[in-house]
Order: C-alpha cells, then structure tokens, then sequence
C-alpha cells in the first residue's frame, strides 16, 4: 500500500502542487508558516522516497519482548502491540498527513487527522490519494480521518477518549498549550523547538560559522533550525566577521545583546539590540538572537532557562566541556560539533517520523514507527487459578 501510494504520489504531481497553491494564495508570502505549507516538486519527490523507505521498515507490533514460565506453569509473553487510534493535530504542514497515515498504518494503527485551515486543499488531496491505495490494498479508506478544519472538531476529538488512545500535536507552541490543556486523552507534546548553538572560546571558528550558517539558513522554518547563538565573549571578536558572508547571503537579521552588538555594527550585519523578549523565542524566520557568556556556566544556565529541550549543540575543542554539556543540558537531541538539524526522523534512520517529542514520557526526540507501539501481557495456563 506504501508504495503504491509513493506511485500515486509522483504521478500526481500537478494536482498537488495545484491544490497546494489554493493554499499558498491564501496565505502571505513574509508569513514564516509560507514555506512550512510549500510543496514544490522535489518536496513531493522526498516524500515518495520517504513512504518507499518506511515500507521497507520492520513492522514494530507483534515482537515478543519477554518470554517465559512461571513456577504456577503459566507460560507468559510480553508483546508489543499497536496503540490503536492516534489521533494528529497539525498546522501547516501537509507533509504531516502523509508522514503520520504512513507510520500509523505499518504498525497497525488508525489515524485521526486534524489540520489547519490553511494547509486544506493540500491536506484533502493528499487524504484521498492515500484512500486509493487502501481501496487498491482491500483496506478500509476508514483507517485515515481527515477532520474537518473547524475548530470545533478538534475539541469534540481531544474528548473522544473512549474512541482514541493517543493525541499528537505538531504545530506552535499554542497549539500544544491547548491540547495539554483540553485533552483527555494521553497526549505527545511535539514541535515547538528554541534551539541554541554555544560556540566556547577554544572553538573552530571557522566550524562554528559554518555550523551557524546551516543550523539558522538551512530551514529557518523547521523547528530544528537555530534561534539563538551563545558566544564566550573571548571568541566574539574572531567568530563574528567569519559570520559575515552566510549572514548577507540568506538576508539573516541579527538581534544581539550589548556585549556583542558593537561586533556585529562593526561589521555592518543587519542588527537589532535585542530586548529580553528576544531570547527563548522561536524565530521560523531568517533571524537569530546573540547572547555573550563568560563562562560555560553562564551558558548553561541560559539554556536551562530558554530552551524547550528540542536541540541544543556545542562547539569546542575542549573535550571534557564537550561531555559535561551532552550530560547536562536536558534535551531531546544534543550535539557536539554538529548543526542541530539533524534532528529529523529520516537523518536519524527512522524512516520519517510524526513529530520531535520534547517531553520524557514514553517518547523522546523523533517520534517514529518504534513509538507507535505499547504493550501486551499475554498468559497461557492451563487451569490455574489464584485464591
């Protein structure tokens, strides 16, 4: 069924990106949301490429995790089994309806999806070319919901905890502060991503603004890419003018503190004094927030305090700092050397994934087809009975 609907969705390209654009022009292009709704050819392509992927994956209900016989005689096994309806709240991101529908039904599970209003036609188009390759597989099309974009029924369905097991939203920080606060049902925080890349003072430099560049320009719209760089106030002065080509490049504004300002004035970056609201923000824009330390633990502490435990990234020479961060800062996915985005279900060899979980509970990081799964006590006996 995954790959004819891969198939599906590589002839029929022009219909998609026709519906996409019903979307699009609704839509303001400055909007940072533009490019998170933006489907082109090559996205479409990825996302073939992704559904082949996962097809190819183990299906992860059914394993025998524990095996064994009691002193009673009961032969007992623990086995993973499918959650069973999981239920999706996006905002646009259309890629989601294919991503989640793929994950969901190789592990056995429904999904209930609700999307924005501004990703609608994309979501719709998609929702029925995933039905024709149920109906061509003998499989119910009533395996994947799209719910209408009224906002009523995102409560009726956050209520609906005798039919769905599992509620997921993948959108603003808005989004998950209104799930958590009206769901009854168990619910994966997934999505909002303040993300951070400290650049210590026996750093590369060189590394550290090519790590930069990429984290912040790459896709500033995807909650993996940087909002906010921290610099030793001993390196400011030689990392910063190494910022200078990737800067003017991809048009990036810079809103730095008062210790690095002078730096990037010096240097004619586009740049703003940054206020306190400008720190622990998500930009999803080409915009990056300067914070200068003295010390790694003046650092650390301004990640404790801003971040929402997405992707945090360090780049020094010093080993044992190295290590003392990716054991301290609490996050889903911490770096040494390295851009924050790749924290991403298909770069870490999942497949595709529904959303990065920040919470601790049951998921962490990329939630994929592993995740989809709980679990089952199956006893066998032949008779036994306990008083």
């Amino acid at each position: 069924m995954l790959t004819d609907l891969a198939g599906l969705l590589t002839e029929n390209t022009a219909l998609i990106l026709a519906e996409n654009r019903k979307d699009l022009d609704r839509m303001d292009r400055e909007d940072p949301k533009y490019d998170r709704l933006l489907l082109n050819e090559d996205r479409i392509r990825s996302l073939a490429d992704s559904l082949r992927e996962v097809s190819r994956l183990e299906d992860p209900a059914g394993k025998v995790l524990l095996e064994k016989t009691l002193p009673n005689g009961i032969r007992l096994k623990k086995v993973t089994t499918p959650m069973g309806v999981v239920g999706t709240i996006f905002e646009s991101r259309p890629n989601v309806t294919i991503d989640v529908a793929a994950l969901c039904l190789l592990s056995g599970n429904a999904a209930v999806l609700k999307g924005g209003k501004e990703a609608d036609y994309s979501n719709r188009v998609f929702v029925q070319l995933i039905h024709q390759a149920l109906r061509q597989n003998g499989l119910p099309e009533e395996v994947v919901l799209l719910l209408p974009t009224d906002r009523k029924f995102m409560i009726e369905l956050l209520q609906a905890d005798r039919y769905v097991d599992l509620i997921i939203p993948r959108g603003s920080q808005g989004l998950i502060n209104f799930v958590r606060e009206n769901s009854r049902i168990p619910t994966i925080e997934t999505g909002a991503g303040v993300c951070h890349v400290y650049v210590d003072k026996t750093a590369d430099t060189g590394m550290a603004a090519e790590i930069i560049v990429n984290a912040k320009a790459s896709r500033p719209s995807v909650c993996n890419s940087l909002d906010c760089m921290i610099l030793d106030a001993a390196i400011a002065g030689e990392l910063i003018p190494k910022l200078k080509a990737g800067f003017e490049k991809y048009a990036i504004e810079v809103f730095a503190d008062e210790a690095a300002l002078p730096y990037f004035e010096q240097e004619g970056f586009r740049v703003n004094r940054a206020g306190q609201e400008d720190f622990g923000k998500e930009w999803l824009d080409f915009k990056v927030s300067v914070k200068t330390v003295s010390s790694p633990d003046e650092a650390l502490d301004h990640i404790r305090e801003y971040s929402s435990r997405h992707s945090e990234a360090i780049v020094t020479r010093d080993q044992a700092l190295a290590e003392r961060f990716l054991d301290e800062v609490d996050a889903a996915a911490v770096y040494h050397n390295a851009s924050t985005r790749f924290t991403d279900g298909g770069e870490f060899g999942l497949g595709a994934e529904i959303g990065i979980s920040t919470q601790k509970l049951h998921a962490r990081g990329p939630f994929a087809l592993e995740k989809l799964v709980t679990e089952k006590w199956v006893a066998v006996g032949e008779g036994q009975v306990r008083w």
